[in-house]
């Protein structure tokens, strides 16, 4: 196991990646975030809070599942979890930025596209993810990443978060080489 990123790493790079959100929209009034379950909403809050520090202004927050729109629900078995999504405002012509931990095939953000537009039309769509691991199978690219990570497509990125896991990291798991 490898640290790819530490607790200062990660927060340094949420601190950018807010600073790069206001820099890109202009118009603080329409930016929203959302992120998507279940590490991507943590990261959306303390973006919120990074944005708000920075800028003095609370910008709308929310929580999307994405579950029942995922391409490969009936392989994830007879009772999948689903949990709450939580958007309390209009997404109409907002530019909302949609948040997760780690971005890899695609198929997650494109599930997340899906169910956001269930909630209205967005100015814009936007994507920021603490690791982009690539190996995408999906014409999707994060506008604002955290770090870009170099990976085989068989390893595994782990990411610690202190709300959930009582640790700020990330890590790379190799996958084992057979012999």
């Amino acid at each position: 196991m490898t640290t790819l990123l530490s607790s200062d790493d990660v927060r340094r790079a949420i601190s950018r990646i807010a600073h790069e959100i206001v820099e890109r929209d202009h118009d603080t009034s329409r930016i929203a975030l959302v992120g998507i379950r279940s590490r991507g909403d943590m990261l959306a809050k303390r973006l919120r809070e990074a944005i708000q520090k920075n800028e003095g202004i609370l910008v709308p927050l929310g929580a999307l599942d994405i579950t029942l729109y995922r391409d490969d629900l009936t392989r994830v078995g007879n009772a999948p979890i689903v949990r709450t999504t939580e958007i309390g405002f209009p997404v109409d012509d907002r530019v909302v930025v949609l948040v997760d931990d780690v971005l890899f095939t695609g198929r997650t953000v494109r599930a997340a596209m899906d169910a956001l537009v269930d909630f209205g039309r967005p100015r814009a769509i936007r994507l920021a993810v603490l690791v982009d691991r690539g190996h995408r199978e999906l014409p999707i690219r994060a506008d604002f990443v955290g770090k870009n990570i170099p990976t085989q497509p068989t390893d595994d990125v782990r990411v610690h978060l202190s709300e959930g896991d009582g640790r700020d990291e990330v890590e790379l798991v190799r996958a084992a080489v057979p012999a």
